[in-house]
């Protein structure tokens, strides 16, 4: 592999602070990285033909103060000094000094085609050029067209499409769909999920890091079938039996819905254990129930071996919500469901101001349109196993490595000190995140306690890429 010197760069550990998503107080200075010379040989970043513009604009320090003075002061940075990029170009981005990084978080699974794709901005201009915003109340090319395309890439009957801004939204409008439909209002989501921070889904969500002391009623949270720290492994159908529980012994034996991920994001990649969807989507059946497929991460051929997350499990839904990669970048969401389902709003009028916005939905269009003609799921399932093959081998080199899950670009990698115990590894993984940063890859963390990586980049990411990354990591571990 071809090689680079650098100066070594230490980074400072921090405090975990639960409540907060990456903003952590410095602490301590980690013990200085093995070796006798101030250089090191470092693995190379594969070539890319694209240098951005110059920058010119406001300094990092002084966007910094603007955020601190007038952004809402919930918002959190990755990164002892928070990274300020400028340009981005398929799998790579640019700060404001022009240096480039690989992109392997893709904006939190919302990057599925890459950065600024020619083919997506084209149609994103060309429709701004034409009309940007009038309202769902008048016709709209772009949003039937992306409607009657989004629709067929839906199993079964599953042809109606409401559109949002974003996955929040989506997954708001399905848990109301389902209560309106049967006229119950008991909804059970799983442990340790996400479904956003708005009011129904902040009380769905399973854990305490997003969730405020606010009114949550009639929803009920079962045991999360999680293969690497549950009780019953990876034997999803006793998991099950603790949906069953709740329809017993939590409601009148009858329930709105049940709400899950395929593959849990924020919570850590955590894949659900195999048979669990069909044994639980059994039960809330018989309990009248709708089942809804929350698809805001795993959706759009990012698992690579399906388009949707669920159809890993062999269920079909009666609800699909999703956002993220279906616009790559751009704010939109949407849910999918029956005609029947769909007539339970039509007592009331149902009006979203810019759901179903033209430029959106011509951006979303296109991204459909790229994802076929480049042949991205099937990159996802190759190159994707291809990178968890190769953290696997990573893992039985480092025992720091405790798991590696997920499909296609939906990894996760757990950070453990004890391999038996399993005891999150949350200050060593702030510390490799950091220096992956210095040495030029950005990831993601998650996990209720942080000592999760979040592998999901851009769909169109390399063998080198993956490379890369890899090594990157090796490289750190090796030497902590």
């Amino acid at each position: 592999m071809l090689t680079i010197c650098a100066n070594r760069t230490s980074s400072l550990l921090f405090r975990f602070n639960r409540r907060s998503f990456t903003k952590l107080a410095h602490e301590s200075s980690p013990a200085p990285l093995r070796g006798d010379d101030d250089q090191e040989f470092l693995p190379q970043m594969p070539p890319f033909d694209y240098t951005p513009p110059p920058y010119d604009g406001p300094s990092a320090a002084e966007l910094l103060e603007k955020r601190q003075r007038h952004l809402n002061p919930c918002m959190s940075y990755f990164y002892r000094n928070p990274l300020f990029l400028v340009d981005g170009k398929m799998q790579y981005l640019f700060d404001e000094k022009g240096r480039r990084y690989l992109d392997a978080f893709g904006g939190i699974a919302t990057v599925s085609c890459g950065h600024c794709h020619p083919e997506i901005l084209e149609a994103i201009f060309n429709q701004t050029k034409k009309l940007q915003h009038t309202t769902a109340l008048y016709l709209n090319r772009a949003s039937a067209d992306f409607a009657e395309a989004l629709a067929s890439k839906c199993p079964g009957d599953l042809n109606v499409v409401f559109f949002t801004n974003s996955g929040t939204e989506a997954n708001e409008l399905a848990l109301m769909i389902s209560r309106l439909y049967t006229g119950f209002h008991d909804i059970i989501s799983v442990r340790n999920g996400y479904h956003g921070n708005a009011g129904v889904t902040m009380s769905a969500t399973g854990q305490c890091n997003y969730k405020y002391n606010v009114i949550q009623s009639g929803i009920h949270h079962a045991l999360n079938p999680d293969p690497y720290r549950g009780i019953f492994g990876s034997d999803g159908p006793k998991y099950a039996k603790d949906v069953d529980e709740i329809i017993t012994y939590g409601t009148c034996g009858r329930v709105a819905g049940f709400i899950a991920e395929a593959i849990q994001g924020v919570g850590g990649i955590y894949e659900l254990a195999p048979g669990y969807l069909q044994a639980v989507y059994n039960s809330v059946r018989k309990a009248g129930g709708l089942c809804i497929a929350d698809e805001v991460q795993s959706g759009f051929a990012r698992t690579g071996s399906h388009f949707w997350g669920f159809e890993a499990q062999g269920v079909v839904p009666d609800i699909i919500t999703m956002a993220k990669g279906i616009g790559n970048g751009l704010p939109l969401g949407a849910v999918v469901t029956t005609s029947e389902i769909a007539k339970v709003l039509t007592c009331h009028g149902y009006l979203n101001t810019f759901g179903g916005n033209p430029v959106s939905t011509a951006g979303g269009l296109a991204v459909l349109k790229v994802i076929e003609k480049e042949k991205l799921q099937h990159n996802a399932l190759k190159i994707g196993t291809y990178l968890k093959n190769q953290l696997l081998a990573l893992k039985e080199k480092h025992q720091i490595i405790g798991d590696v899950r997920g499909r296609g670009f939906l990894l996760g990698m757990e950070l453990v000190t004890d391999r038996e115990l399993k005891t999150p590894a949350t200050r060593e993984t702030l510390y490799v995140m950091e220096q992956m940063k210095d040495m030029g890859v950005l990831i993601g963390k998650g996990g209720l306690n942080g000592n999760i990586f979040r592998i999901s980049p851009p769909l169109c990411f390399t063998r080198e890429d993956a490379d890369f990354l890899v090594s990157t990591m090796d490289h750190i571990i090796s030497k902590m």
